[in-house]
């Protein structure tokens, strides 16, 4: 039996109307057996029959204290999360979460155009991409850089597109350790025809796939 999936996108701030869309592509991959729920009583139980967790464009404070506390349980004792775009606008309360995403989303320019540079080509989630990716997105900016307390993945060429605020240090995706667990997380993935594009899946599947602990890299 595939490994299974908790997808979660409440949402209790800005809700992306690519959200059905990315679960149903999440489910398309066809890598995990998906539980998608947006109540947050799912993370009040037991997560150690899932292979990781999943924010999917969540927002705002979506956890209660006793989900905060199973989750961080989850991810010391060896669990696996993954966090999608707005994941990073999600839990600015609960200090842990910071800690475990890495960054927090500051702003982002406008939709457009850019580059994506593949900066670890030997990772799962970023391993099928050309080293100079172009794609579409918000390109957001965060309030601190996650490095050096994480691995990263693909940085933003800021020259590329109008409005970026990081500098030549941007990263966009990136994984680390939190106590045993695994966390990968990706700032792409903000409109629905992201969940059509055939790299983006890829890097989903691979960023996933590490954080549950079934892909190598």
């Amino acid at each position: 039996m595939a490994p299974r999936l908790l997808v979660f996108t409440r949402t209790a701030d800005y809700r992306h109307d690519s959200i059905p869309a990315a679960v149903a592509a999440v489910r398309a991959l066809g890598d995990f057996t998906v539980d998608a729920t947006e109540d947050p009583a799912a993370l009040e139980e037991p997560l150690d029959r899932y292979a990781a967790v999943l924010f999917l464009s969540t927002s705002g404070e979506v956890l209660t204290p006793a989900g905060r506390a199973r989750l961080a349980a989850y991810l010391e004792a060896g669990g696996g999360f993954a966090g999608v775009h707005a994941a990073a606008c999600t839990e600015y309360d609960w200090p842990y979460y910071g800690e475990l995403l890495g960054a927090r989303f500051a702003r982002h320019p406008a939709y457009q155009p850019g580059r994506a540079l593949v900066e670890d080509p030997g990772h799962p989630a970023v391993r099928h991409l050309p080293a100079v990716w172009e794609f579409t997105d918000e390109w957001y900016d965060f309030r601190a850089n996650p490095r050096p307390a994480a691995r990263v993945l693909l940085r933003a060429d800021e020259s590329s597109y109008d409005g970026g605020g990081m500098g030549e240090d941007h990263p966009l995706a990136w994984c680390r350790g939190q106590g045993d667990g695994r966390v990968f997380y990706t700032a792409l993935g903000h409109a629905a025809e992201a969940y059509e594009n055939p790299d983006f899946l890829a890097h989903l599947r691979g960023g996933i796939g590490w954080a549950a602990d079934t892909e190598g890299g």
